[in-house]
């Protein structure tokens, strides 16, 4: 008898077997193996199916120094280790006369000088961050909520800034045009074990949401990573581009990607429930909550990583930019949203936008809360009246600080803060400031429309 960790006589782990069955059940012909770089971005390595063994046994090479932030050329040399828990048939391209289907695995990189796994890997970051909390005797589960908008395409197939519908929050059709491609959407991602809870228009034209249900923070990381490809590849199949550009339009809200957070004892209960609190929360909560809402300035830097990103982060728009927590309303940074039973207890950090590296961000909020819990770290009163209608008298009585209101001011205080940047390991954090202060450096020298058109013909 074998379990799932158990080679099998070929090699193979059970588990491993069952991915090669599935691989001849299902007409698989290509195999994707998929890793992010340290931007966020999914890359991957085709190979035949017929590698597949390969592939686990003995991992697949390629040349490192090709993906941004990875190694130099003459340390280029890398493995795509595949874990077999993340083999799904992708939905786009099923199996029919053409040919037969393809499948994609997430890989673990490794580094094949060492043969440990590579510290540019972001999946390896994430992993060391729930090494710790599971050191602490915590399970972290997280459940994100990313937006995105669905544009039209020119005749050549480009994308547009022009909405499909003019829907807005919760529509229907006619204003809601879209409800046919979310439908397309889900059923995609539930062909590759999506749990879908809800679906619906969100409150800007063009703009939507899907949300699945929580899992551990790794399988939650995979599967924004998925998502995000998913409903990119059916929306092109409308003829439609979906993008998770934080602030695509002028004037109107972008799309966040709100991350619900929480931490399971190992004998299943949830460590931040407490019945006997006013909120609910227990005091390790809290305590997470007030080391995520320390280290806020620098996690912003890696949750919302682009330019764009301080485009959404603004008053006005639902968008968080106080440094506060809150049970009631939305103005605050951190919600503690409202819970039927103990098991769903948890907090909502809102700043986070769907441009993040996932791996990275996720990484970044554990350890921030995990060091409020070791600290014992206690977390100010939440704050139940409407921080936007607050003047800066006000903010400073209450205590309230802002997040950064740039690339450059986040980037800063990442650089500033030890405990962020040892989340993310000395090679990430290297190459993530150098890749971003050379994006801010390229925007603050840029002249843009807007500045055109109020000055150019006035001086």
């Amino acid at each position: 008898m074998t379990d799932e960790n158990t080679a099998t006589d070929g090699g193979l782990t059970a588990t491993e077997q069952d991915v090669i069955d599935e691989i001849d059940e299902k007409n698989v012909d290509f195999l994707r193996l998929q890793f992010t770089d340290i931007l966020g971005t999914v890359k991957n390595v085709s190979v035949p199916a017929t590698q597949a063994e390969k592939a686990f046994t003995e991992g697949i090479y390629f040349d490192g120094s090709s993906i941004d932030g990875f190694v130099r050329i003459q340390e280029s040399d890398m493995r795509l280790d595949p874990d077999p828990e993340t083999f799904a048939v992708l939905p786009w391209r099923n199996g029919d006369s053409d040919g037969g289907a393809a499948a994609r695995l997430i890989c673990d990189v490794i580094d094949t000088s060492t043969g440990e796994p590579f510290s540019g890997d972001p999946r390896g970051v994430l992993k060391d961050a729930i090494a710790r909390a599971e050191e602490m005797g915590y399970d972290v589960n997280m459940a994100p909520e990313p937006e995105f908008f669905l544009f039209e395409e020119d005749e050549n197939g480009r994308a547009t800034t022009i909405t499909n519908d003019a829907g807005g929050y919760f529509d229907l059709a006619p204003k809601d045009l879209a409800s046919d491609v979310r439908r397309d959407i889900i059923y995609g991602l539930e062909s590759m074990g999506f749990d879908i809870e809800a679906s619906h228009h969100e409150v800007a034209e063009g703009q939507h949401e899907i949300n699945f249900t929580y899992d551990d923070a790794l399988s939650t990381a995979d599967n924004v990573a998925t998502f995000r490809s998913v409903v990119r590849a059916i929306a092109a199949e409308h003829d439609l581009h979906a993008t998770f550009m934080p602030k695509p339009i002028a004037r109107i809200n972008g799309s966040g990607m709100h991350t619900h957070i929480s931490l399971f004892t190992e004998d299943g209960d949830n460590a931040f429930h407490d019945d006997d609190d006013e909120f609910n929360l227990s005091g390790t909560a809290k305590s997470f909550l007030a080391g995520v809402l320390e280290h806020a300035p620098a996690i912003t830097a890696i949750a919302n990583p682009t330019v764009n990103s301080y485009k959404r982060l603004v008053p006005g728009y639902e968008a968080p930019v106080y440094v506060a927590w809150s049970d009631r309303n939305r103005s605050a940074l951190i919600r503690k949203p409202a819970a039927r039973v103990p098991a769903a207890s948890r907090i909502e950090l809102r700043s986070p936008d769907p441009s993040c590296n996932p791996y990275l961000a996720f990484a970044a909020m554990i350890h921030a809360g995990l060091e409020g819990i070791e600290n014992d770290m206690e977390s100010d009163d939440p704050v139940r009246e409407n921080i936007y209608e607050f003047d800066e008298a006000k903010r400073e009585e209450y205590g309230i600080t802002t997040l950064p209101s740039n690339l450059g001011e986040a980037v800063e205080a990442f650089e500033n803060d030890e405990t962020i940047q040892s989340a993310m390991g000395e090679h990430i954090a290297e190459k993530f400031v150098e890749a971003k202060t050379q994006e801010f450096e390229e925007y603050i020298v840029e002249v843009s429309e807007w500045e055109l058109d109020r000055y150019l013909e006035k001086f």
